[in-house]
């Protein structure tokens, strides 16, 4: 017996719905809102989804994004059921990935074959993944040659995490299970030095990879990792990337050119520290972050003074002082915490 989980607020044609489909041979569970739904979901893997959009809680479209992220559910069809009939409400949940798109009010026949249909279809998909994956299993780590074809494995076999604003992703110390891709957002890493005071040694943005410490020995996270805003992170064991790194001699090669860089990149920023003029080192400073946060340099970056001082190496007081001058020349904007760049080439050229 099929399984369908049906995601309605309306408790009277909930009851309808439910009773119609149970008369149709169905095993029907019933959930009253979207927050309810995911975690019925996750616990009993329908067969099938059929979801109101307008609902307490997390409204239907949230509902298909959050279990499209989920390795167990990303799979399981799923269909709306709404009132809201205008063809861009429409269009919007199908490019989330839904299956179908039935408006209220509709007849038993309609449902049914809409079910019986994504039903059918899922069955022949999975049937396909299935000898997929049971013919190239091994040559799918076998055929990861470069970074980019590493970031497609992310993708296809990592497990999706969520931050927000200033969520703590790791801490210093925390075993280190996991190597990250950040698909969504940007992420800073940090040392607390002996007086407390918090050093920005990293920062990274979309598409970059970060959290790997020895992929060998079991060495915890050697910094602090936090969201520096909303991200979304797909996770790699260590363990299943170090299979993908044995079998991929030129993969391996690619990313310990990944090390380099960072280490150059740490380099450079030492011997900004060291020797450059604050100005210089607070215009660089403004220039990583921008390109780190922003598509385009001259979009606002929200950071705070204290983050940009880390980076820099130096004071708060000393680059709010510097960042008021660059204002006072028409370099940059200056609104709360937003930073806007006027003159791009001005600020890379600040000596």
């Amino acid at each position: 017996m099929k399984k369908v989980l049906l995601i309605e607020d309306d408790i009277v044609l909930r009851e309808n719905i439910a009773e119609l489909l149970e008369l149709s041979d169905f095993e029907v569970f019933e959930a009253s809102n979207g927050k309810t739904g995911i975690e019925k979901a996750k616990t009993i893997i329908p067969n099938i989804i059929v979801c109101d959009i307008m609902m307490p809680e997390l409204d239907g479209y949230e509902v298909l994004k959050e279990l499209s992220k989920n390795k167990k559910t990303k799979y399981i069809p799923f269909i709306f059921l709404s009132a809201k009939t205008e063809h861009k409400d429409v269009r919007k949940g199908m490019d989330l990935g839904a299956d179908d798109y039935i408006t209220k009010p509709f007849n038993e026949e309609e449902l049914i074959n809409a079910i019986d249909s994504r039903l059918a279809k899922a069955s022949i998909l999975e049937d396909m993944r299935n000898e997929f994956s049971k013919n190239s299993s091994e040559k799918d780590v076998d055929i990861i040659k470069t970074l980019q074809d590493l970031k497609n494995f992310f993708y296809d076999n990592g497990e999706y995490f969520n931050y927000s604003t200033n969520d703590i992703i790791y801490k210093e110390g925390y075993n280190s299970n996991y190597i990250y891709l950040i698909n969504k957002g940007a992420v800073k890493c940090f040392k607390f030095e002996e007086h407390g005071k918090e050093l920005i040694t990293a920062l990274y943005k979309q598409g970059d990879l970060f959290g790997y410490t020895s992929f060998e020995q079991n060495i915890p996270y050697q910094e602090t990792a936090t969201a520096v805003k909303e991200v979304e992170l797909i996770g790699i064991t260590k363990k299943d990337l170090n299979n993908v790194l044995v079998k991929n001699h030129k993969l391996t090669l690619e990313f310990i050119q990944i090390l380099t860089d960072d280490l150059r990149e740490v380099k450079d920023d030492l011997l900004q520290m060291a020797y450059s003029s604050v100005n210089k080192k607070t215009a660089a400073t403004i220039l990583k972050f921008a390109k780190k946060l922003n598509r385009k340099p001259e979009d606002p970056i929200k950071i705070s003074r204290s983050d940009l001082a880390s980076v820099a190496g130096i004071a708060t007081e000393t680059l709010i002082r510097t960042m008021t001058n660059f204002r006072k020349q028409g370099i940059i904007t200056i609104e709360g915490r937003n930073i806007k760049i006027l003159d791009v080439q001005k600020l890379k050229h600040i000596e």
